[in-house]
C-alpha cells in the first residue's frame, strides 16, 4: 500500500456538502482510498475515476455514479498514483487508448470494407434468394399499381407474341402495360415486366418497343433487379416500402440503378434476341438517339445521377446500329393490327384506372 498527503496540493469534495477536504491518498493495484480527519472515501476502483477538464494547470477527476464527487491536484498527480489513472477522454475511450491516427486508419479500412461489401455482396447474395421469395416480392410491387394495368385480348396476344420471339426461354411470368405517363419500362422481381403507356405512345414502331422490351427481358434473365434491390435498399426496406402508393412505387423502381456491366449485358441480350428473331435493331438505335437528345447529350447524361449506371445513349445507339446487317431483309416484330392493339390497349380497357402522370 502506497500513501501520500495530506497536503494543500490535494483537495476533495465528497458530493454531499460544500466542505473542501485535503485528504491523504492510499492505493494499491486494485484501487485507492481517501482519508481526512473525521472521514474518508473508498476504497474505489481505478476504473471508477472519470478524468475531467481541469483549469489553471490543475488535474481533476470525478467518481462514476456519485454526483459532485471531485478529486483534484494542483498540477499533475504524483507519478506513482498517476500510472493507475484512466486517460482523459479526448475522442472516446477506445480511440484514446489506440491513438487518434491509428483510429483514423482503422476507420478508413472499415469504411473501405463496408463499401466493398455493399457493392459486391449483392452479386452473390441475390442468387441465394429463393425464387418463391422473389416472386412474392414482384407480386407485391405489381399490386401497388392497382387498377392501372390495362389489357385487352388483342393486346395480351401481341405481348405474348413479343415474348415468344424475344424471351421464350426466360422465366417471364408477366409482361403488362401500366397506364402511367412515363416513357420507360421496368423489370420487377419475379419475372414481371411493365411497359409504361407513354413508351408505346412515343414509339414509332413495334420494333422500337421490341428492343426496349428485350433489354428488360435481359434483366429478368440475369436477376439484375433483385441484385439492385439488395444492394440499394435491402429486402426489408423494399418489402416495407411498396404498400399501395403507386407514385412511391414507381419512383422507387426508377431510382434503382443496375451496374454498368449489367446494363451492357442487358443491351447485349437485346441485340442477340433481336438478331435471333430477325427483327431490325435500327429502330432501337433510333430510340436511344432520341433519348440522348431529350437528355441533353453525352455530357449531360454523364453528369446525371439517374443515368450514372447506364452507358450513355450515344454508345448504346452505336452498339445497336453496328449490329444491323446491311441489306438484310428483316421482318416486323408485329403486324400493323397487333401494334395497334398495344397502342389502343389502355383506351379500350374499360376497367383500367385513368392515366397517371408522374412528377419527378
Amino acid at each position: 500500500m502506497t500513501q501520500i498527503g495530506p497536503d494543500e496540493t490535494i483537495w476533495h469534495y465528497d458530493g454531499s456538502n460544500a466542505t473542501r477536504h485535503h485528504p491523504a491518498l492510499s492505493w494499491n493495484a486494485d484501487g485507492f482510498s481517501l482519508h481526512w480527519d473525521g472521514g474518508g472515501s473508498g476504497p474505489h476502483r481505478w476504473s471508477d475515476l472519470m478524468p475531467m477538464t481541469g483549469t489553471a494547470g490543475r488535474s481533476l477527476y470525478g467518481l462514476r455514479g456519485v454526483s459532485g464527487w471531485r478529486l483534484g491536484f494542483a498540477g499533475l498527480p504524483p507519478e506513482a498514483f498517476a500510472v493507475h489513472l484512466p486517460l482523459v477522454a479526448r475522442y472516446g475511450r477506445w480511440i484514446d487508448r489506440m491513438g487518434l491516427w491509428r483510429a483514423v486508419g482503422l476507420f478508413g479500412v472499415v469504411a473501405v470494407a463496408v463499401v466493398f461489401v455493399v457493392l459486391r455482396a449483392p452479386q452473390w447474395l441475390a442468387p441465394l434468394v429463393p425464387q418463391s421469395w422473389e416472386n412474392r416480392l414482384g407480386d407485391a410491387m405489381v399490386g401497388d399499381f392497382g387498377g392501372r394495368l390495362c389489357e385487352t385480348p388483342r393486346s395480351a396476344a401481341a405481348l405474348a407474341k413479343l415474348q415468344s420471339q424475344l424471351g421464350k426461354d426466360v422465366p417471364i411470368r408477366q409482361i403488362g402495360i401500366a397506364n402511367i405517363g412515363i416513357v420507360n419500362a421496368v423489370a420487377l422481381p419475379g419475372g414481371r415486366i411493365l411497359i409504361f403507356s407513354d413508351l408505346i405512345s412515343e414509339a414509332k414502331s413495334p420494333d422500337e418497343l421490341a428492343g426496349v422490351l428485350a433489354h428488360e427481358i435481359g434483366h429478368v434473365r440475369h436477376r439484375d433487379t433483385l441484385t439492385a434491390l439488395v444492394r440499394q435498399l435491402g429486402l426489408s426496406v423494399v418489402l416495407g416500402g411498396f404498400s399501395g402508393d403507386v407514385g412511391g412505387t414507381v419512383n422507387g423502381l426508377l431510382a434503382m440503378s443496375y451496374s454498368r456491366d449489367a446494363e451492357r449485358a442487358a443491351d447485349s441480350y437485346s441485340i442477340d434476341a433481336l438478331r435471333g428473331a430477325n427483327i431490325s435493331p435500327l429502330p432501337t438505335a433510333a430510340f436511344f438517339k432520341k433519348l440522348g437528345k431529350l437528355s441533353g447529350g453525352d455530357a449531360i447524361e454523364r453528369s446525371m445521377s439517374w443515368m450514372g449506371s447506364h452507358p450513355v445513349s450515344s454508345e448504346r445507339e452505336k452498339a445497336f446500329t453496328a449490329s444491323a446487317v446491311k441489306g438484310h431483309a428483316y421482318r416486323p416484330s408485329l403486324s400493323p393490327a397487333e401494334w395497334q392493339a398495344l397502342v389502343n390497349a389502355c383506351a379500350e380497357d374499360k376497367d383500367v384506372a385513368p392515366p397517371t402522370k408522374m412528377l419527378f
